[in-house]
């Protein structure tokens, strides 16, 4: 394994709306940066500032030390890692792959073994914190895989995140990442709901929120996000399409458990049901609009 210095060369796929700001930290720090994303326009602050671009991930992978990930779903995920042009077949030997997307922890495990066949470390390192965290470099980043190459990347991660923990074997973060989603899943149903209350009974609700949020009820989602629902502003600091997905692959692990998870069933449905009413591209906060109709 190679160490990590000023001269490690960083690949970076997937420049969205979270990794647009995370690669802006790395190459910032002064770390070589080639980069890749779907749409090139998204990723042309970033080669103005220095990054260089690659017309596909092979070509990342082909020339970098680290390459990190963060795409939208599984099935991209797939597609990158394990695809017939997929970055494990064309990473040098002793390199390390960090997905920092939210994904199965099933496919993360599938990742690492065929990773170990081939001579690169991967890590599964989902992060939280929404669009604010990334840009302000204040993630939660959860590690899965092997110890080693984590101590090797956790001056990276600290570059994103002010919470970046081991949680053990390949799937690990993956799963912690779902204990988070489902904990925010129901917590964004009591928020809505209590924001919801406070406007009909003729509440200012941004004194309700100077009296709760210090309390038993605060929150991440109670903070950062009803100041938003307050103005009505539902840009996506994380989208409600990719929330979805997220609590689909929690609920699919639960079964799998044969854990009991109402409160997530609930939520997946509601948020279901505003995709239908064409908000999916809207940030997580526009379940109120639901409630309101």
């Amino acid at each position: 394994m190679k160490e990590l210095t000023k001269e490690s060369v960083i690949g970076f796929i997937g420049t969205g709306v979270m990794g647009q700001s995370m690669a802006g930290h790395l190459l910032d720090s002064g770390f070589p940066m080639v980069v890749y994303n779907r749409t090139k326009e998204k990723a042309l602050k970033l080669i103005q500032n220095g990054a260089k671009w690659a017309d596909t991930p092979k070509e990342v992978a082909e020339v970098s030390d680290i390459v990190i990930t963060i795409v939208g779903y599984p099935s991209d995920v797939d597609e990158i890692y394990l695809g017939e042009s997929g970055i494990l077949h064309h990473l040098k030997q002793g390199s390390i792959a960090i997905d920092m997307t939210t994904s199965s922890p099933r496919l993360a495990e599938e990742i690492y073994t065929y990773g170990v066949d081939k001579g690169v470390f991967t890590l599964d390192a989902p992060v939280s914190g929404g669009d604010i965290g990334a840009k302000e470099a204040r993630l939660s980043i959860m590690v899965g895989g092997d110890k080693e190459p984590f101590e090797t990347v956790k001056p990276l991660l600290d570059l994103l995140g002010t919470n970046v923990v081991y949680q053990g074997k390949a799937g690990a973060g993956q799963h912690t990442k779902m204990c988070n989603q489902i904990t925010i899943a129901s917590n964004m149903m009591g928020v809505s709901e209590a924001l919801l209350y406070a406007k009909k009974s003729g509440l200012d609700p941004n004194n309700v929120l100077k009296s709760i949020t210090s309390g038993a009820a605060g929150s991440w989602s109670l903070i950062n996000l009803v100041p938003r629902m307050i103005k009505e502003d539902y840009a996506p600091g994380f989208y409600v399409k990719h929330f979805i997905k997220d609590l689909k692959i929690a609920l699919d692990s639960a079964k799998e458990m044969d854990i009991k998870t109402p409160g997530l069933e609930l939520a997946l449905s509601l948020y279901e049901d505003l995709a239908l009413k064409g908000e999916e591209n809207s940030g997580t906060q526009a379940l109120i609009k639901l409630l309101e109709a």
